[in-house]
């Protein structure tokens, strides 16, 4: 009798633990396809990134390309005015 009671009772507890598998395995589905699309959208921004990147380093190499042309020219600039000052009026009080 005893035999049949713990079959019994082990019966009984399968037949309850499977929709609980059953509940437990589809929230975990949908879940990791939630995770699926979070992890999509975040390689894409990411290579949106990357693409930005690339995009300010190229901005930022042309104008320090300009900023040494333009500081060449300043300096070839005051080389040649550099020999004289230009006198300036002032005014003198009475």
């Amino acid at each position: 009798m005893t035999r049949k009671n713990t079959w019994a009772g082990l019966a009984v507890a399968v037949v309850l633990s499977l929709p609980l598998t059953a509940c437990k395995d589809a929230k975990t589905l949908q879940e990791n396809e939630q995770l699926k699309a979070r992890v999509a959208e975040l390689q894409k921004e990411n290579g949106q990134s990357g693409n930005e990147l690339e995009t300010m380093t190229a901005a930022r190499d042309a104008l320090t390309k300009e900023n040494e042309a333009l500081k060449a020219q300043m300096k070839a600039c005051k080389t040649k005015h550099s020999g004289k000052k230009a006198t300036s009026r002032t005014r003198r009080r009475r």
